[in-house]
Parts: structure tokens; C-alpha cells; sequence
């Protein structure tokens, strides 16, 4: 069985921990022939992921763990849409606090449309105090509004007239055209925190944590195996793990452990970063990888 496999985008998002030189000065054409060699080899996804604009305090501090580019993921997953006829495309996350439920039916309710159903709604709760006051948006209770977010934007998605009573968003009485082209909607959410896995067994469909060491993931995904909101799903759920580092070229051996020992720790599916030094040698590392998916031990 082949493990499914997605691409953190590069470019569009420059961690400082991983990012490599090269993508400073990556054009669209670049990101175009990415999505396109994801999409003939056989990778689930494409992500991008969201900020408005980032605090110097987050960025500049000691182990900081994201840095100042973020493409924003409507206007970059529509380019790659374009170029592209299977891959899906991933919001990796959304800051849901940052958006009103409708507008993001609206959005990505068109990006659907337009990529033929290709949508993957990752949200998640947000941590950046500083840009919320600067959208003028709560911030103390953002996880109250997320869980009342994911109510709306599910009976939202896909319906000409939708409508929806909760006790953060209501709405009804009005058409919006177009929506997506299914009901259901993918909603993986994001996070680092038992919480936000609750969160995904409740409401979503997936949980994408990040910054997680494996005995944390371990703890985590233990528990809520053992929880109630585990017992009560019936349908599907995703556990999508990230891979750093990967080297498929210079140390397939290694790959494949490492995606073995992903799936060990519950991941059906894996997002990976690899180690590139150059777009060719990101495109070689993309070819070692796909066949590789299905070699975990």
C-alpha cells in the first residue's frame, strides 16, 4: 500500500529552520513546474499556508519558528490549480478567527469549482496576538469561535443559500454563487496541543500538527485513541504527520525509515519537506521520493 505524500510547498513560505537559499529568488514558473512534477508523480497534496503579516517579535527571537514570506494561499493554490489536474491543494493552514465563514465558502467555495473538487480546508485557531489586533478580531476566545467557524463553514459549504445559527456566526437569507462543487468539505485541523486533535475528532476530517517531537506525538495521538470522540467517529479521519528533512536521493535508506517510523506513530498520510539545494535538485528529490512511499518498513 502506498503511504500518501504532501508537499510542503516551498517558496511560497520560508521557514528558517529548512528554507534554502534558492527560493529567495524562485519565480511563478518555478512554483508551476513544482506543482506540476508533484501532480504527474502522484502526491496527494500541495500546501500553503497563512499569515497576514508577521511580528517582529516572532520572527526575530531565538529559535523562532516561522520567518516573514507567506504567499497568501487563495491567490498562490489558484496558480497552481491552473497548472495542475489532480494534485489537491491544501490551506495549511487557514487562521479561522481571521475570516468570516462565508467568505471563506465564497473563496475557496470558487477555488473548488474552478480545480474540479481538488480543495483541502486545513484551519486552525491561530497564536499571533498581534495580528489579530491588527484585523481587528478577538483573539482570547479564538478557540470558542474556531469550533463555531467549522459548524458554519460545513453548512455552508456547497449551498447556493445557506444558512446556519450558532452562538458566534448566523447567517441566512442571502445566495452565494458559486459554491463548491461537494456538501462535505475536507476540514483537517491544525495544532500542537491535545486540544486541537480533539478539535479534529469532533469537527474535522484530519489533524496536521507541526513542531511536535515524536514522544509528544506519541502522548497525543495515545490518548485520544483511548477517548470517547475516537469511539464516536465513523467516518475516515486522516492523521497527517510531517517529515523534515528528507533526503531520497542522497539517503533513501533513511526515507523510508523515517516514513516507517511515521506511520508507527499513526500517520496515514505524511507531509514532507526535503532537503534541496537548488529547483533541479528539488525536482530529482521529488522523482526518489514517490516510489519510496510504498517501501516503509
Amino acid at each position: 500500500m502506498v503511504l500518501p505524500l504532501g508537499l510542503v510547498t516551498p517558496v511560497v513560505s520560508m521557514n528558517p529552520r529548512v528554507a534554502s537559499d534558492w527560493e529567495r529568488t524562485a519565480t511563478p514558473d518555478d512554483l508551476v513546474e513544482i506543482a506540476r512534477a508533484a501532480d504527474r508523480l502522484g502526491f496527494h497534496h500541495l500546501t500553503c499556508s497563512e499569515h497576514v503579516a508577521v511580528p517582529e517579535g516572532a520572527t526575530s527571537s531565538t529559535g523562532a519558528r516561522r520567518g516573514t514570506r507567506y504567499y497568501d494561499p487563495a491567490v498562490t493554490l489558484a496558480w497552481l490549480a491552473a497548472a495542475t489536474t489532480r494534485v489537491r491543494l491544501a490551506t495549511h493552514v487557514l487562521v479561522a478567527g481571521h475570516h468570516h465563514p462565508l467568505q471563506v465558502a465564497k473563496t475557496y467555495g470558487t477555488l473548488d469549482v474552478l480545480s474540479a473538487g481538488r480543495v483541502v480546508l486545513g484551519l486552525g485557531v491561530g497564536s499571533l496576538r498581534e495580528e489579530f489586533d491588527l484585523l481587528g478580531v478577538p483573539f482570547d476566545d479564538r478557540g470558542v469561535r474556531t469550533d463555531d467557524f467549522v459548524r458554519a463553514l460545513r453548512a455552508a459549504w456547497g449551498e447556493a443559500e445557506p444558512a446556519y445559527e450558532g452562538p458566534v456566526y448566523r447567517f441566512g437569507g442571502m445566495t452565494v454563487d458559486p459554491c463548491a462543487t461537494t456538501r462535505a468539505p475536507t476540514v483537517w485541523i491544525g495544532g500542537r496541543t491535545p486540544r486541537s486533535l480533539r478539535r479534529a475528532l469532533e469537527l474535522g476530517d484530519g489533524w496536521v500538527p507541526f513542531g511536535l517531537a515524536d514522544d509528544d506525538l506519541a502522548r497525543i495521538t495515545g490518548g485520544a485513541r483511548d477517548s470517547e470522540a475516537w469511539a464516536r467517529r465513523r467516518r475516515p479521519f486522516d492523521v497527517v504527520l510531517p517529515a523534515e528533512g528528507l533526503d531520497p536521493v542522497g539517503d533513501p535508506r533513511r526515507t523510508v525509515e523515517r516514513l516507517g517510523q511515521l506511520v508507527d506513530l499513526g500517520a496515514t498520510m505524511v507531509n514532507v519537506r526535503l532537503v534541496h539545494g537548488s529547483l533541479a535538485h528539488l525536482l530529482d528529490q521529488l522523482e526518489a521520493l514517490a516510489p519510496l512511499a510504498a517501501r516503509q518498513p
